[in-house]
């Protein structure tokens, strides 16, 4: 199992309740194409082939343009990349757990690099209000009423 560097001078963890069914919140999350339609810190993205480990995805952040990589794929339960992107080497995991009428998203991500050494509190504020945004973004499109349905419902593969 693929995790964050645990030795990275900047990590985040964060969690949050959406009351959607699973395999929606699966759905929009690697979706990547569709992140811009939902997520208004990306101005961009689009896989570069099939969304499996190995396979890689471009996006657009705060001006910043990033290439990650997939790492690990367990459809409907976790997804992790990571990958460079202006000297910050990031690993970024994200779990979906159905949890009674509810479904628990977890992320945790961590950065490191030269960037981070030089402006680490500065980087972790950053990177705890993007994660805490994107949180909130996604639960907000995945509880929309058009999503509404079976809380039990089984993910469909990415």
């Amino acid at each position: 199992m693929v995790t964050i560097d645990e030795t990275a001078p900047v990590i985040v963890r964060l969690s949050i309740d959406i009351h959607a069914p699973l395999a929606t919140v699966w759905e929009l999350h690697t979706d990547i194409a569709a992140w811009p339609d939902w997520n208004t810190d990306i101005e961009e993205a689009g896989l570069d082939g099939p969304l499996l480990p190995g396979g890689s995805f471009s996006w657009r952040t705060h001006g910043l343009a990033i290439t990650s990589t997939v790492r690990e794929l367990v459809h409907g339960r976790r997804i992790v990349w990571g990958g460079p992107a202006s000297g910050i080497d990031g690993v970024h995991v994200w779990t979906f757990e159905q949890g009674g009428d509810h479904v628990v998203v977890r992320t945790e991500e961590s950065w490191s690099g030269a960037p981070v050494d030089a402006a680490p509190d500065d980087l972790r504020k950053a990177l705890h209000d993007s994660l805490d945004n994107w949180l909130s973004l996604l639960k907000a499109r995945a509880e929309r009423p058009e999503h509404a349905g079976p809380a039990e419902q089984t993910p469909r593969a990415a």
